[in-house]
């Protein structure tokens, strides 16, 4: 692991995962329908984040159902 963190923002419309061992992630849903995201509704311009926890996080699968979602993370 480097010493110097590397975050990554990205804007998806395709269903997926973040990447295992993620130190902080953020999700908001920029789309027009809601969203999914580690099995949890996230409506239209709604956004949550998972803290540092002192731990990566596992891999959180999201499914966009036709909708955007911006995401950060924290590698």
């Amino acid at each position: 692991m480097d010493i110097l963190a590397d975050p990554q923002e990205t804007e998806v419309n395709v269903d997926g995962n973040t990447p295992q061992g993620a130190l902080f992630i953020s999700v908001k849903n920029i789309g027009g329908n809601a969203a999914t995201f580690n099995g949890v509704a996230l409506p239209p311009g709604e956004a949550k984040s998972y803290s540092f926890v002192g731990k990566g996080y596992k891999s959180l699968p999201y499914v966009v159902n036709g909708s955007t979602l911006r995401i950060l993370y924290i590698l």
